[in-house]
């Protein structure tokens, strides 16, 4: 009897929270006016005599948290503390809690994860504000506008006796597991990773159902967990057969009538690429040719996507979709498919291609004495990888070696003024597999920038900058309104910056935040001083998390790490479509056609950074998926690592010397009660003082590998002797 009258409790309850949602709701269409009890009952449609009796019981509940007052006897009003109702994104935490991002107010709204209804990850919703009790302002849930999905990836565990189950999603920040009644099932097995259409969410209830649509396979499986990331991220690792066969019955030959109409021929220029070992598409090639007058002119030539993709195709509304290639640690998803990424557009040895071009004529100084734009035809001499090149550089010897240590001389005019012009250098290497025909990891090594690369990379740049400039710029050097699709970075939050010159200094290190330059001047010195100390790990990282990122948008208002007033992506556009959009934009200006829709191609920057952001993450969540898988033939063994990271429920430590990362759990730390501290990255003993902060050396132990969670766990052997220096 006594569990029946708490269901009826819980039962009542959740009746009182959905009507007092409504009522927020429609008080809000009016949240100046006064209200009695009857108007608000008519107001939701909760007419009848039990209906208005729990209207009362929510009003009285509402009162109680401060949500609405009753200025008079029987008569109420939206507190007039609270701001309003307010639409915005919902991001949740691993708490649980959430913050409700809105466009056009600075901080987010933060919500306690007691209110976020049957909000998820990324759902446009409908909040409450309120400020409670004196403290910051907080928000309640009233209602999801918008779903951002509807399909989730997890683990089903199917319960026999009961003839239904769960859907376990992998995500954290989904807050709650997926029910599903066995006709929904669809030969799923207990254990089974799949992918689950969630079909309804009724108000009350604390699950929402759903039925299996895909079944992936068993987890730590490898092509199971590639295969959800991918569907994670909503990411397509197929095409449509539509679009497949547009791209197959393109027309790849290059027309001499289209070359001598619309084409700068620069066939006859010495002309070549340089990529990765492994590269299949090339995006670029440089051209390089000495001028009568002894100057130089290099071509930087991009393959012309724009020729192929045509707005309104099929084959542009998939590109527009993805928006991005994404990078796995064992495959590629490209935005176009391979007929087009590997084959027509790419810039491959040999053959004749159609491309964009910026092409500069340049002093011994790299100093640019003139410049030009626009469609081109070229014919690519030679396929070199950056080892290949980089040898030519260090040796001097070999093909095209005069060539290319021109083109490195230059380059390295270029760079150093970019830097002294207040660019920040960092240059952090990059974590890579080798992998054998089965894709098991067996062994692990850094992509480390060398001169080969800083030389693609400072003509890239280059042409990047200097499109952006020739669109958005008039003769006299002024803006002229166009509008241009701007690879922007906006400057560093101010507060970050206080607190990283104050953690440094602790270290010694001096920092001037007096303006962007000294700014950027100090953040390189820093990165140079730190180089090879125990802190470098530490300083970097913090460094590196004091900068805002890296968006598009039809603002230029500059790219800050790089230093530059004018910046847009032009350089790669089988790979990113604002490149696409670039190009596309660029033979229009040059066409003499007027500034465009700005709104039109803000949605579309949106779009692409959003997708970017995807991308980055799928990208990152393989390789930890790889990490964990190379370090569970590791297990029991012993390593030097470096905390990486420092939360209230733990700390991360990496591996130099392979990039794995694993946590360390303050509830497993035996020797004392660990308390963090947010301000100096660190954790304490409460008792002992022991301290276990950001940047300290340790020796760990790896005492599990989790490949579905894709997580690994350490434990601490000892501190190293660097630490019990200190």
């Amino acid at each position: 009897m006594q569990k029946k009258s708490k269901y009826i409790s819980q039962k009542n309850d959740h009746k009182l929270q959905e009507i007092g949602r409504l009522i927020l709701k429609f008080m809000n269409t009016d949240s100046a006016k006064i209200y009695n009890y009857k108007q608000i009952s008519d107001g939701i449609d909760q007419k009848n005599p039990r209906q208005r009796e729990q209207v009362i019981q929510a009003l009285h509940k509402l009162q109680a948290e401060e949500r609405i007052t009753e200025p008079e006897k029987g008569k109420y009003m939206i507190n007039l503390k609270i701001e309003g109702t307010l639409t915005g994104t919902i991001d949740f935490n691993q708490a649980g809690n959430a913050y409700v991002r809105i466009d056009g107010v600075e901080d987010d709204v933060f919500i306690h994860s007691k209110n976020v209804k049957d909000a998820l990850q990324g759902d446009k919703v409908l909040i409450v504000t309120y400020n409670f009790k004196g403290k910051k302002m907080e928000g309640s849930v009233l209602e999801v506008l918008e779903r951002k999905r509807d399909q989730f990836v997890g683990t089903l565990q199917f319960i026999p006796h009961k003839e239904f189950g769960f859907v376990v999603c992998d995500k954290k920040t989904i807050n709650t597991d997926i029910f599903i009644p066995k006709s929904n099932i669809n030969d799923a097995k207990d254990g089974d990773k799949v992918i689950v259409k969630m079909t309804e969410w009724r108000a009350g209830e604390k699950n929402p159902t759903g039925e299996i649509i895909k079944i992936l396979g068993k987890p730590g499986d490898h092509d199971t967990e590639i295969h959800s990331i991918l569907a994670e991220y909503g990411l397509p690792y197929e095409f449509p057969d539509g679009v497949e066969a547009e791209a197959d019955h393109i027309d790849r030959t290059i027309d001499e009538e289209e070359v001598k109409a619309n084409r700068r021929d620069m066939r006859g220029v010495l002309t070549f690429t340089i990529d990765p070992k492994d590269a299949k598409d090339f995006d670029d090639a440089l051209s390089i040719q000495k001028l009568p007058n002894g100057n130089w002119e290099i071509g930087v030539h991009i393959a012309d996507v724009s020729h192929y993709v045509v707005p309104g195709t099929i084959l542009d509304e998939e590109a527009y979709s993805r928006a991005t290639s994404v990078y796995l640690v064992d495959r590629v998803v490209p935005m176009l498919p391979e007929v087009l990424s590997n084959d027509v557009c790419s810039l491959r040895p040999n053959e004749d291609k159609y491309t964009f071009s910026a092409v500069f004529e340049l002093n011994d100084d790299a100093e640019i004495m003139a410049q030009w734009f626009g469609r081109t035809v070229i014919h690519s001499d030679r396929r070199f990888s950056y080892e290949e090149a980089q040898e030519r550089i260090e040796t001097r010897e070999g093909d095209l070696a005069e060539e290319i240590l021109t083109l490195d001389r230059l380059a390295k005019i270029l760079r150093e003024k970019r830097i002294r012009d207040g660019a920040i250098t960092f240059d952090r290497s990059e974590v890579r597999f080798n992998l054998d025909e089965n894709d098991e990891p067996i062994g692990v090594y850094f992509k480390i920038s060398k001169d080969s690369n800083h030389l693609i990379e400072e003509f890239m740049l280059l042409a990047n900058r200097k499109v952006s400039e020739f669109i958005s710029l008039n003769e006299k050097r002024t803006p002229n309104g166009n509008t241009f699709i701007y690879r922007i970075h906006d400057d560093p939050d101010p507060a970050k910056l206080e607190a990283l010159r104050d953690f440094v200094g602790t270290f010694g290190y001096k920092m001037s935040l007096d303006n962007a330059k000294k700014i950027a001047q100090s953040l390189n010195a820093l990165l140079k001083d730190v180089k090879g100390k125990g802190e470098e790990n530490m300083i970097e990282t913090l460094a590196m998390r004091s900068m805002s990122k890296a968006i598009y948008s039809t603002e230029p208002i500059g790219h800050y790490g790089l230093g530059f007033e004018y910046y847009s992506h032009f350089t790669s556009p089988i790979r990113r479509y604002p490149d696409l959009i670039a190009h596309r934009l660029l033979q229009h200006y040059l066409d003499g056609g007027k500034s465009p829709n700005k709104q039109e191609y803000e949605e579309k920057c949106k779009h692409c950074s959003a997708m970017e952001r995807l991308a980055a993450d799928a990208e990152r969540d393989s390789i930890k998926f790889m990490q964990v898988k190379f370090m569970e033939k590791h297990l029991g063994e012993t390593f030097e690592g470096v905390i990486s990271g420092v939360a209230d429920f733990g700390f991360w430590v990496q591996i130099p010397e392979n990039g794995a990362e694993g946590l360390i759990k303050l509830r497993d730390l035996m020797d004392d009660s660990y308390q963090y501290n947010a301000q100096t990255h660190a954790v304490y003993g409460a008792r002992t003082g022991n301290r276990y902060q950001l940047g300290d050396t340790l020796k760990i132990q790896v005492v599990k590998a989790n490949l579905a969670a894709k997580q690994l766990d350490f434990k601490i052997v000892s501190k190293t002797a660097f630490q019990e220096e200190i």
